[in-house]
């Protein structure tokens, strides 16, 4: 893997980041700091932290210890500048863009996302006024071609759930920075561990820290990070970041705080307005549960690719969408993008249509049914009937959710065990 630091790699940086032993107490693992406030020394030191001008904390829904280590933590595993940990994942991609959009302001977003990012974009942000335009995720110039003088950003994900489509991330931030605009990469599915967006142009990176990052299924959570890299300064299109702050006695973010602008805003703004802030045990959870994120991708990824090979020559299958295998449209720009593993998140095609769908999801024992990706289990899903089935048929298709699609988040077992309760639940339909 590359070093993301001068002195320590990866696997160093997930265990180290952020979380330096207690320095009141000594305790080597990181404390929860299950608090709301924070005694201020003084008013002046009170008051120097409402204006934004002294580090610290004032509030648990602005900033917490526990979550500011998992920030930092997240942050510099994606090589970023700051990050804003979020309650959850669609909170975050909420978030991601409130500093940058406006009424009858658009995005421009790839048409293979998961299902429910479909649904917040295309529907629930209308309720903001602002618009999400739809495009192909496979053709750059469809991007090109989508961007006007009202679009603020372009968001798309590294692996698309469920389908497992990678998104040639370098030339679509070809067309954001000509559009002068942030690229936005929803990296949940790969992880930084086997994806680094910022290497490949993206300006700001976002995660569902439920899944792989938390690992276990049981801490919901999110987070957007920074490059750092975007010229906010004297950018007319994003006045939330450029001009001056009336909630701040005329501060602009981008003039005082430079390449953390977008992160302090994140924190003073967003997170106080929205309050979509992450609790300390959450926070806490995720923090362990990123100091095995290597070892646990690592296995991910043989399991997937394993699966997904034995799946592909069984004859009650299909056809199968993974980027691992050499017969997906995806091998190449999963190999540039990924060349460490291509995930463990896939579909296929079951033989027989929705209602063989709905068997299969009844005959596996080893497998959970459960709408979550990411867990050390194995878990199995029917995409129509569940995570996208508030969609039209045509945009189930188009996200890779028709009724034959089953999909499969491989856990860390034995690939032995988890092909054979595939194998016993597809000689059930026969």
């Amino acid at each position: 893997m590359k070093k993301l630091h001068p002195e320590f790699g990866f696997n160093t940086l997930a265990v180290h980041a952020g979380t330096a032993p207690d320095p009141t107490t000594g305790a080597r693992s990181f404390p929860i700091y299950q608090t709301t406030s924070y005694v201020f020394d003084d008013a002046d030191h009170a008051a120097s932290l409402f204006n934004l001008q002294a580090p610290g904390f004032i509030y648990s829904r602005l900033t917490n210890p526990t979550v500011a280590a998992l920030e930092e933590k997240l942050a510099t595993l994606e090589g970023g500048r700051g990050g804003t940990v979020t309650s959850s994942g669609h909170a975050a991609e909420t978030l991601a863009l409130f500093p940058l959009m406006s009424p009858g302001m658009e995005v421009i977003v790839a048409n293979k996302l998961y299902g429910g990012t479909i649904n917040l974009m295309g529907k629930s942000y209308q309720k903001f006024g602002w618009k999400a335009i739809f495009v192909d995720s496979d053709d750059p110039e469809a991007f090109r071609k989508a961007v006007s003088e009202k679009t603020r950003a372009i968001f798309i994900e590294s692996i698309a759930n469920p389908g497992g489509v990678v998104m040639d991330i370098e030339s679509i931030a070809r067309v954001a920075t000509e559009a002068g605009v942030p690229l936005v990469v929803d990296n949940t599915m790969a992880t930084p561990f086997l994806c680094q967006p910022f290497e490949w142009g993206a300006d700001l990176v976002v995660h569902s820290t439920t899944k792989f990052l938390s690992g276990q299924g049981n801490a919901v959570g999110g987070v957007v990070i920074d490059s750092g890299k975007f010229p906010w300064l004297g950018k007319e299109k994003f006045p939330s970041l450029s001009t001056p702050s009336p909630e701040y006695n005329g501060l602009t973010f981008a003039e005082t705080f430079g390449d953390l602008a977008y992160t302090m805003y994140s924190h003073a703004i967003s997170l106080r307005d929205l309050g979509c802030a992450q609790s300390p045990m959450n926070a806490w959870i995720t923090l362990n549960g990123v100091e095995t994120l290597p070892l646990r991708m690592e296995r991910h990824c043989n399991n997937g690719l394993a699966v997904a090979g034995f799946l592909e020559n069984h004859p009650q299958v299909e056809w199968v969408s993974y980027a691992g295998l050499e017969s997906s449209p995806y091998y190449k720009l999963g190999k540039k993008y990924m060349p460490d593993g291509s995930g463990s998140v896939f579909t296929f095609g079951v033989k027989g249509g929705y209602e063989s769908g709905l068997t299969m999801l009844e005959s596996v024992e080893l497998f959970s049914h459960v709408a979550n990706i990411g867990d050390t289990r194995s878990l199995i899903l029917h995409p129509a009937s569940t995570t996208h089935r508030q969609l039209t048929e045509e945009q189930r298709i188009a996200a890779g959710a028709g009724p034959e699609v089953i999909r499969l988040s491989i856990g860390i077992e034995c690939a032995e065990d988890i092909i054979c309760d595939l194998e016993q639940a597809l000689s059930s339909l026969s």
